[in-house]
């Protein structure tokens, strides 16, 4: 039974991580800033993450970590202090946990590399699909702190041996929380024009931080997870015409189709996700 330390367990993102391995039999520690109740964890931590007694505490007897914990969206009010946290954050959890020699980290980045999301000027990709590759256009403290993330993971497996592995969401989302950003996209697609109509149930999202546990790949790979398709009922060719039309289209692109390149996810992890929120399986009530 492989032992996982989730970092923060408590978020949208967390929980369905925390319920997901443990009903496949991982044992599981959990950390976050407030306690998360959940009798089945083998250990649940509260408190800050740029406390390394915590860290070192949180990671004693694991074999792996899922870093999670970060504050998940730009903070207007204070830009210097997350960008600041995220990346202390990152960096603290992924060395300790090289230096403790847990062979295996899996961490959540996000489409926010990319600098399109929460950028302040509006911009469009060189290319669709996007991948790994794309040159990043990133500005913002986000976005920015989902970068260093990265680097660090390069630098926890060049300095410790650490196998890593970070994936960039897009939006997540499942049940009600989904059906209120499908309705957002529905009303104003040009307002999303700048996370490329991206999406995921969070299921899904859970269910491919699993499969990077899991898989025997070894290294540091960044790797885009994606609904194959878009939150928008507009056809991807005429969301592309209307708000990216400098972006030129480099494969072959269905009616729907989503705008990141997932086959190096598939290729690696052998994951595709299950969810279409187009045969409402997505739209369900979320159970949490």
């Amino acid at each position: 039974m492989t032992h996982v330390l989730v970092t923060g367990a408590a978020g949208h993102i967390g929980r369905q991580v925390v319920d997901d391995l443990l009903r496949h039999g991982y044992r599981v520690t959990a950390t976050d800033r407030k306690p998360l109740h959940d009798p089945r964890l083998a250990r649940s931590l509260a408190g800050d993450l740029r406390d390394r007694e915590l860290v070192r505490e949180a990671l004693r007897g694991v074999a792996a970590l899922v870093h999670l914990a970060a504050i998940p969206h730009p903070d207007t009010r204070d830009p210097a202090g997350q960008f600041t946290a995220n990346c202390h954050t990152a960096y603290l959890a992924l060395d300790e946990a090289g230096r403790a020699g847990v062979g295996r980290v899996v961490a959540a980045s996000s489409i926010g590399a990319l600098g399109l999301a929460w950028s302040t000027h509006p911009r469009s990709p060189r290319y669709v699909p996007v991948d790994a590759s794309h040159p990043t256009l990133a500005e913002d403290p986000y976005g920015l702190s989902k970068l260093v993330l990265e680097q660090v993971a390069e630098g926890t497996r060049r300095r410790w041996g650490t196998d890593t592995v970070c994936l960039r969401f897009p939006f997540t989302g499942t049940g009600p929380r989904l059906t209120r950003q499908l309705a957002a996209v529905r009303a104003d697609p040009g307002d999303h024009a700048s996370d490329l109509w991206g999406w995921l149930d969070t299921r899904d999202a859970a269910a491919a931080i699993r499969a990077a546990l899991a898989d025997g790949t070894h290294g540091s790979h960044v790797l885009y997870v994606a609904a194959p398709d878009t939150s928008s009922d507009l056809p991807t060719a005429e969301l592309l015409a209307r708000y990216h039309p400098t972006a030129e289209i480099t494969a072959p692109l269905s009616r729907f189709a989503g705008l990141y390149d997932t086959s190096p996810c598939a290729r690696l992890l052998g994951f595709s996700p299950a969810h279409r929120w187009r045969t409402a399986d997505a739209v369900t009530e979320d159970p949490h």
